[in-house]
C-alpha cells in the first residue's frame, strides 16, 4: 500500500484539478466516524455532504448492496427489475407524487426536472420559457442546471450558458412578484439554500411563491437534494412551509452513498413526456435502486425523521450556548432538523481546518458559514462530542 504523500501525490499527477482536497487519504468508516489509511478517526458531522445519512457501513445497506452486486448490477432500463419498481413505489409514497423518474446525480434530477417543466409549457404555450430561480441557489454543474445556480463564480468561463434563465433574490416575494409573466415557465427554488449558507425563508414566502405559480400557470420545481430525504425532520423540506411542488427533485441521501437522484411529479405534469423525450442508461439500476429501498424503509421503520427532528433541536441547543460563548464570533444559527448553519462573523476555513486536526469533519459554505450535517441516526453523546471539540477550536479564535 502507497504512503499518504504517495496517494496524494499521485492523485495530483493524474486527477482533474477541480477539487481543493484536504490533506488526508480516508480509507474505511464506522456509523458516525471516518478513519485514513493511517488510523486516524475523525466524527463525521458532514457525512459526505449531506450523503451518508444511516453513517457509514450501515448493516442494512451493505447487505442489500452486497446481495443485490452478486445478482444483477445493470441490465438497462430496456427491462423492468423488481428493484426499481420498489423504491419508485417507496419514493412516490413518500412524496406524495404520482410519477417518478430515477437518474444518477441531483444535477440530472433538476435537468431532468427543468426539461419536463418545459415540455409541459410548451403545451400551453411557445413562448412560456422563463425559468426563475434564486440567488445564491445551487441546482448543479451542467449547463443548465449551473445556469439555473445564482452564483456567478460556477459560470464563469463557460458561456455561452442556455438561455431563459432569470435569477431574483431568495426569500423576497416582492422581487418575483416584479418578474414573474405568463412566459414565466417554472421557478425553481430550495426549501433551505444549503450550498447558500443553509439560508431559511420566511413562513410565509415559499406559500406566496406557490400562489404566484398557480396565477401565472407556472410550475413549482422544488430541489430538495440536500434538504430532502427527512434531513430537516420530515421527507421533504418543503411540507415545514405547508406546500406541494409540481416537481420535487432528491439525491444525496437516497441511497446512503451511492450514486442516485430521482424526480418526482404529478400525473397530468408527467404526461407531457413522450416515448424518447428523456432517459438514462445507468439511472435506476438495479443496485442503486436496491440501496435507495434499503434507505427509504430505514427512514419509516427506524423512525430517522424523528430523530433527526430531536437530535437536531439538541445540537441547536448545543450549538447556541456556544454562541453565548462567543458572542463576536457567533452571529446566527439556523436550520431544520439536522441541516444546520452556524454564521461566523469571520471566515470559516481555519476554522474548518483545526476542527479536522482535532478529529471533526464540518465544512463551511458561503465562506462564514459552518455546515453540520451528520448522519440522520446519530446520538446526543454525538453532539456532545462535537460541541467539545468545537469550542476548544472556537477558543484559538477570539
Amino acid at each position: 500500500m502507497l504512503t499518504k504523500q504517495e496517494y496524494i501525490a499521485t492523485d495530483k499527477q493524474n486527477y482533474l484539478p477541480v477539487f481543493n482536497r484536504y490533506n488526508m487519504v480516508l480509507d474505511h468508516g464506522e456509523g458516525p466516524y471516518l478513519y485514513d489509511i493511517e488510523g486516524k478517526c475523525y466524527l463525521d458531522f458532514l457525512a459526505g455532504i449531506a450523503v451518508n445519512i444511516v453513517g457509514h457501513n450501515y448493516p442494512p445497506l451493505v447487505k442489500a448492496i452486497s446481495i443485490q452486486a452478486s445478482k444483477l448490477i445493470h441490465c438497462s432500463n430496456l427491462y423492468y427489475t423488481p428493484q426499481q419498481v420498489t423504491a419508485g413505489e417507496q419514493l412516490k409514497q413518500l412524496s406524495g407524487m404520482d410519477r417518478v423518474f430515477f437518474a444518477n446525480s441531483g444535477a440530472e434530477a433538476n435537468e431532468g426536472a427543468i426539461k419536463l417543466a418545459r415540455k409541459y409549457a410548451q403545451t400551453i404555450s411557445s413562448d412560456k420559457i422563463e425559468i426563475i430561480s434564486a440567488l445564491r441557489s445551487f441546482h448543479g454543474r451542467t449547463l443548465a442546471t449551473l445556469t439555473a445556480t445564482g452564483q456567478k463564480k460556477y459560470q464563469q468561463g463557460l458561456g455561452p450558458l442556455p438561455e431563459g434563465f432569470i435569477h431574483v433574490p431568495y426569500n423576497d416575494i416582492m422581487a418575483l412578484e416584479d418578474i414573474i409573466s405568463h412566459k414565466t415557465c417554472a421557478i425553481i427554488l430550495e426549501a433551505i439554500q444549503g450550498e447558500g449558507g443553509v439560508n431559511i425563508p420566511d413562513p410565509d414566502y415559499l406559500p406566496k411563491v406557490r400562489e404566484l405559480c398557480d396565477k401565472y400557470g407556472a410550475l413549482l420545481i422544488m430541489d430538495e437534494i440536500q434538504c430532502g430525504v427527512g434531513r430537516t425532520g420530515k421527507f421533504m423540506g418543503c411540507e415545514h412551509f405547508g406546500i406541494k411542488p409540481d416537481i420535487v427533485t432528491f439525491a444525496k441521501g437516497l441511497a446512503g452513498g451511492v450514486p442516485i437522484g430521482a424526480f418526482c411529479t404529478t400525473e397530468k405534469i408527467a404526461q407531457a413526456f413522450h416515448y424518447g423525450d428523456h432517459g438514462t442508461t445507468f439511472g435506476g439500476n438495479p443496485l442503486a435502486c436496491a440501496a435507495a429501498s434499503t434507505i427509504l424503509e430505514a427512514l419509516v421503520t427506524e423512525d430517522l425523521m424523528t430523530k433527526a427532528t430531536e437530535t437536531g433541536a439538541y445540537l441547536q441547543a448545543q450549538l447556541g450556548k456556544l454562541q453565548s460563548k462567543y458572542p463576536t464570533l457567533i452571529k446566527d444559527i439556523r436550520g431544520y432538523g439536522l441541516l444546520i448553519g452556524m454564521e461566523l462573523s469571520i471566515p470559516g476555513s481555519a476554522i474548518v481546518g483545526d476542527c479536522l486536526a482535532a478529529g471533526l469533519i464540518i465544512n463551511c459554505t458561503a465562506e462564514t458559514v459552518l455546515r453540520f450535517a451528520p448522519p440522520l441516526n446519530i446520538t446526543t453523546q454525538h453532539v456532545d462530542e462535537l460541541i467539545t471539540i468545537l469550542d476548544a477550536v472556537l477558543a484559538k479564535h477570539l
